[in-house]
């Protein structure tokens, strides 16, 4: 875990250093550089910055949660029976590459403005990159594991719990992973409409307002974040994939 501290520490500065030197060769008011930015950062963190982070992060947890608990079963229904296969596979197949963005105006006409259309849009951009991962892991786990484990009797149950889902969850951490990327890029579409909160909308006002300060304290801010929940997400896999990696 000191590793990936470290990787993420470089990172920051990594890109604070390019953000720096393109600002004083570009030396345009649109693109202040890190240090004035970051010598009235008080100015992002006395506003309702974290209201704006939390309500962002409720509807990201929302849609990987739902995600999670409709693609982890449907995965593993198309990798144990054929016939699920052949029918979900052609759905999944041609829905999986359809920007999930160009859906939301059908899905603010069906589920209005509010958190339910943003929430199912997440839900699409990350459902089906769960079950084709868990999928394509379950499909590749050694068949000899599981003859041998039914030659000891074990049950159904104790042999998705011990053997199958071990197995497919470093796939299913790197889907999550991808997902919760993929859900915060597009935070600054869903939150453009029908809300008041969000890191999606903090942005975006700050830039209709003018003020440069706040957009990019707010970007810093939305990625300083992300980049913390790719840590935590990095030391849960490590917790329970220690075993099977």
């Amino acid at each position: 875990m000191r590793k990936k501290m470290w990787v993420f520490i470089k990172g920051f500065l990594l890109v604070n250093l390019l953000w720096f030197f393109l600002a004083a060769v570009l030396s345009t008011p649109v693109l202040p550089g890190p240090l004035t930015v970051y010598a009235k950062f008080g100015q992002v963190m006395t506003g309702k910055i974290w209201l704006h982070v939390g309500a962002s992060l409720g509807r990201v947890a929302a849609g990987l949660s739902i995600a999670l608990l409709t693609g982890v079963p449907i995965g593993l229904l198309m990798a144990s029976s054929a016939i699920a296969n052949r029918i979900l596979y052609p759905l999944v197949y041609f829905s999986y590459p359809i920007p999930k963005t160009a859906l939301l105006p059908v899905c603010m006409l069906l589920l209005g403005l509010g958190n339910g259309s943003k929430i199912l849009i997440m839900v699409l951009t990350t459902a089906f990159q769960v079950i084709v991962a868990v999928r394509d892991a379950a499909e590749h786990i050694d068949q000899g594991i599981y003859y041998v484990a039914k030659s000891a009797g074990a049950s159904k149950r104790s042999i998705l719990k011990d053997i199958t889902l071990p197995a497919v969850l470093p796939e299913l951490f790197t889907s999550i992973r991808i997902g919760m990327g993929t859900s915060l890029a597009i935070l600054l579409i869903v939150e453009a409409y029908g809300t008041r909160w969000g890191m999606g909308y903090y942005i975006l006002d700050s830039w209709s307002r003018i003020n440069y300060i706040q957009m990019y304290g707010g970007i810093v801010v939305m990625s300083v974040v992300g980049a913390s929940l790719f840590w935590i997400l990095d030391g849960i896999q490590w917790v329970l994939c220690k075993g099977t990696t």
